[in-house]
Formats: structure tokens, C-alpha cells, sequence
């Protein structure tokens, strides 16, 4: 009797984290990095010439901060949309990485269901997702769709409310803005080794990754050298891991 209590009691406990109010909740950390960020980017935005409602609909129809940035500053410098289209799909090729990465949590849902949480992934969801199986070997669809639905609202708001503030800082880099988002990536980083604890691993990606992005973008371009560097130096983390 007693051990069915507590079974019952763990399965309260799993329920309670798999419901899409969770997810909000798990999300909430993140949200000020999201909002800085998105307030530079619709500071920076703004600047390019821009106008609110069409970084509003950038926001909600591209919904990625660094193709954002990206674009913003392409436009700025007048550059054409076939090379601002091919730009950011190289540099948002990054999402096939991670949404196989956490697709294996999802394989018993259909394909439809699996493209509502893929379009909205993002490094940091993906951050805090993949700690959350980590931890607990599951993710839920609920739970998944609370956090980035969070995620995306919080986003577009921010880029608005940048565009606002926008109209009175003609210089963002002035004000460090430009680096809002690299400021961010390396906080994440650096909060997930702490978090792995596995130093040698991670200190040989990362020397591996500046290796070849370096060499590669040298050879082959900057935005290739990063997709070659990301998916090199992972799987040698991969071989590594699995050796020890």
C-alpha cells in the first residue's frame, strides 16, 4: 500500500512538470536575455530603416536574433535580397543540428506535431530543453510548446518595443548593442559547462571549433566556417564522449 502511494505521488509529481504552465515557467530565466536582446535587436532594426511593423513582422515570420541582426545591418549597408535570403539561410542552418538533437524525445509524435515544436526552437529553448532531458531522460510536448510559445511572444514584444525606443538612438553601437547577442551566447555557454562539469571535453571542442572555423573561413568563407566548425567539433565531442 505504501508503495503504491508513493508511485502514485511520483506520477502527481511528473504530471505537474509536463503541463504547458510548467514550460512557461521553465522558460522565465531565459526571458530578460530575450528581452535584452530583442530590445537591441529592434533598436538595431529600427536604425536600418525599418519600420515597426515590419520589424514586427520580421519578428514573427523569421524569429531568430542573429538572422535578424544580420539582415538588419545587410539592409543598412543596402545589400541585395538574395544575398540577405542566402546569409541567413546558411547562418540559421544551425536549427537542423538541434532540432535532431532533441527529435529523438519526439519520435512517437506525427510529423505535423513535430514541425509545430521545430519552428519554434531556438538556441536558448534548445538550452533549456536539453538540460530538461538531461535531467529527467523525457520532455513533453506540453511542457515543450509552453516553453516556446513563451519564448516567441516575449521575443516579439521586445523587438517592438525596441523599435520604439529605437527612434531615439541613432548609434547603437554606441551602446554596446551590437554585441547583446554574442554577450548572451557566451553566458549560456559558459553556464552549461558549469553545469556538465566535463572541463577537458568541452575546453577540446572549443579549441577544435576555433581551429576549424578559422582555417575554413580562411578557405571557404565566414559563414561556411562556422557550419563546418560547429559540425566538426561536435562530432569530435561525440567520438570522445562515447571512447571514454
Amino acid at each position: 500500500m505504501r508503495e503504491q502511494e508513493i508511485r502514485l505521488k511520483a506520477d502527481a509529481a511528473i504530471e505537474r512538470e509536463d503541463t504547458f504552465l510548467q514550460g512557461v515557467k521553465d522558460c522565465i530565466p531565459t526571458l530578460l536575455g530575450y528581452l535584452s536582446i530583442g530590445l537591441a535587436a529592434g533598436v538595431v532594426e529600427k536604425t536600418a530603416g525599418l519600420s515597426v511593423a515590419e520589424i514586427a513582422l520580421m519578428s514573427i515570420c523569421l524569429y531568430a536574433g542573429s538572422a535578424q541582426f544580420i539582415a538588419a545591418g545587410m539592409m543598412a549597408a543596402n545589400g541585395s535580397a538574395s544575398a540577405i535570403i542566402i546569409t541567413i539561410f546558411f547562418v540559421n542552418l544551425r536549427h537542423i543540428l538541434l532540432s535532431a538533437a532533441l527529435s529523438p524525445y519526439f519520435r512517437h509524435l506525427s510529423p505535423g506535431r513535430n514541425m509545430l515544436i521545430g519552428s519554434l526552437l531556438t538556441d536558448e529553448t534548445f538550452g533549456v530543453a536539453i538540460n530538461e532531458a538531461a535531467k529527467r531522460k523525457r520532455i513533453s510536448e506540453r511542457w515543450m510548446h509552453g516553453l516556446n510559445i513563451t519564448a516567441y511572444l516575449n521575443w516579439i514584444l521586445a523587438n517592438i518595443a525596441g523599435a520604439y525606443f529605437g527612434q531615439w538612438i541613432a548609434d547603437p553601437e554606441k551602446f554596446g548593442l551590437d554585441f547583446a547577442l554574442p554577450a548572451m551566447f557566451i553566458g549560456l555557454l559558459v553556464l552549461s559547462m558549469v553545469s556538465r562539469s566535463k572541463w577537458r571535453l568541452d575546453i577540446a571542442v572549443g579549441v577544435s571549433a576555433v581551429v576549424i572555423a578559422v582555417g575554413a573561413s580562411l578557405l571557404l568563407g565566414g559563414n561556411i566556417g562556422v557550419i563546418a566548425a560547429t559540425v566538426i567539433a561536435s562530432t569530435i565531442g561525440m567520438v570522445i564522449e562515447k571512447w571514454k
